[in-house]
């Protein structure tokens, strides 16, 4: 009779062990599943080689997105919208349970994210915005790009220069930093008499790129006196063109330079007065999405604080505390 009773509460033990085995494996889409089921991210970002402020952003992504933090994550890169579409939908296929988004352009992502969805796949948004319905998503950690143009050209506007003649380098195009760096200076140009634009071209991004617009322009004997490069890399390659053609440039020279995105390189060009403004573009934005993720979404769009380093009145800590 003892044996039957000891096998009858051994038994029982088993049997609920066995419960609490599956209930802690459990747990609905979205959640950590009691702690022990990693959350399933996919995270789609533009190519981290493209400038210094992805290969941070990228950084950050991938510091925060961890097993020892609690995820599974899978990273696709392009910067082309069609191919970063693609890649949600094959996400989508694989039953993630968040998608992080770094939209290359900022259109034709409805039927994407509608698919998501009906899915029970919440999207967050980071970096850049896209033109679809907030209720397809459940958040937006962004920097406002259209701010950090109009920053810009109110810095350059405070200049008073008889004349702006300018050379107008622009990021990829369709993008919400490029819509957002244009629009504020074409808006003004087209508002002032003595502000014209020698030549706008897109450089992608590209130092090299910008370096062949820049020689262009020179060679071609136009004359020009501010460069507006949308980010830092392409304001190097512009300022590359310069130097190899003997014109000056930076504080109280020839040719004004604006930049963007606040490298610690660029911003100690602004402290030796070779550049002469710099728009900050904050990066990090993964703890952000990490505090929505675990505890939910408080509000729906979080804009980066972001500022503009002017070169007469940048410092030494300046470089340190907002270089990326």
């Amino acid at each position: 009779m003892k044996k039957l009773v000891k096998l009858l509460v051994s038994s029982l033990l088993v049997a609920a062990m066995a419960i609490g085995v599956c209930a802690c494996a459990g747990g609905g889409k979205g959640g950590n599943g009691g702690g022990n089921k990693l959350i399933k991210v996919g995270i789609i970002n533009n190519d981290p080689n493209e400038s210094g402020y992805r290969t941070a952003n990228d950084k950050d992504m991938k510091a925060t997105f961890t097993e020892a933090n609690g995820y599974e994550a899978s990273f696709y890169y392009s910067l082309k919208n069609e191919e970063q579409i693609a890649a949600a939908q094959k996400f989508i296929q694989d039953d993630v349970d968040y998608l992080l988004i770094s939209a290359a352009g900022t259109s034709g992502w409805d039927g994407v994210l509608e698919q998501a969805k009906k899915a029970g796949i919440k999207v967050i948004l980071f970096d850049r915005t896209i033109d679809a319905s907030e209720d397809l998503y459940e958040a937006s950690i962004v920097s406002d790009m259209a701010k950090e143009g109009e920053q810009a050209v109110s810095w350059l506007a405070s200049q008073n220069l008889p004349e702006y003649k300018i050379v107008h380098i622009q990021g990829v195009m369709g993008s919400s930093a490029q819509i957002g760096r244009s629009g504020a200076l074409d808006t003004k140009v087209a508002a002032e008499s003595n502000w014209s634009i020698v030549t706008q071209q897109t450089a992608e991004w590209s130092e090299e790129t910008a370096q062949q617009i820049v020689q262009a322009v020179i060679d071609s004997g136009e004359s020009f006196n501010v460069i507006y490069a949308e980010n830092d890399n392409m304001a190097k390659g512009a300022v590359a063109a310069l130097d190899k053609a003997n014109i000056s440039h930076g504080v109280g020279k020839d040719v004004i330079i604006i930049g963007f995105d606040c490298n610690s390189w660029a911003l100690q060009e602004l402290v030796n007065g070779n550049w002469n403004y710099d728009g900050q573009c904050n990066p990090f934005q993964a703890s952000y999405i990490n505090d929505i993720i675990k505890n939910g979404a408080k509000q729906k769009v979080v804009i980066m604080e972001e500022k503009g380093f002017d070169a007469t009145t940048i410092t030494a800590d300046d470089v340190t505390k907002y270089g990326i």
